[in-house]
């Protein structure tokens, strides 16, 4: 007797909760809206997060843009994947290295750009439904870029893109700019325990 009850309890909460989130679902009035999302903070898994969209977007048989900035010294097990998709990817790996790595702030500023112009050519390519801006926190952490023009430029895109923006430290302007903002906290890494980057995890 006491399981049918315990049952019945939760079958009626259950009950509630639907309808508030029925409620909820149906209070919303945009059907689709080109969004701005920004994966920051200092915990792993900003632009994994990323690439995880990107083949959902993929799995729709939708176009995607990448801008890696700062990124670009190295092989990476995503670039090899999604070079895979041919022409339904378009990835540009244009950094050369981290700054702290290059330690030349005119190189990296120039490579910023260079990455910062590309971005702006996707933006206007009507056939990019997403456009991935990889590390392009840290070239506006560095001063690469001027944060008002990004900015701007973001908030101007066309209706149907969405963008998604990684990197830690994200600036105020930009987190107040995004539709959605995710920070990735970080409660415990490997890497303190003396583990190396591996393959198919960090790169």
């Amino acid at each position: 007797m006491e399981k049918n009850n315990d049952a019945e309890r939760h079958r009626a909460k259950m009950e509630k909760r639907k309808a508030v989130q029925d409620a909820e679902v149906a209070s919303k009035t945009i059907e689709s809206k080109g969004l701005l999302m920004l994966h920051t903070g200092p915990g792993k898994g900003k632009s994994t997060a990323a690439f995880g969209l990107v083949l959902r977007m993929l799995g729709y048989k939708k176009r995607v843009g990448i801008v890696q900035f700062g990124k670009g010294a190295w092989e990476t097990g995503e670039a090899s994947a999604l070079k895979r998709f041919g022409d339904q990817i378009a990835l540009h790996i244009l950094g050369e290295g981290f700054t702290w790595e290059t330690q030349d702030r005119e190189r990296d500023i120039a490579a910023a750009e260079a990455a910062w112009a590309k971005a702006k050519e996707l933006m206007a390519d009507p056939s990019i439904s997403m456009l991935v801006l990889d590390e392009l926190n840290i070239a506006l952490r560095y001063d690469h870029l001027d944060l008002s023009e990004v900015v701007a430029a973001l908030q101007s895109r066309r209706d149907d893109l969405h963008i998604v923006v990684t990197g830690r430290n994200a600036k105020p302007e930009l987190i107040e700019a995004a539709d959605l903002v995710t920070e990735m906290g970080a409660v415990k890494h490997h890497f303190k325990a003396g583990v190396k980057a591996q393959e198919g995890i960090e790169f």
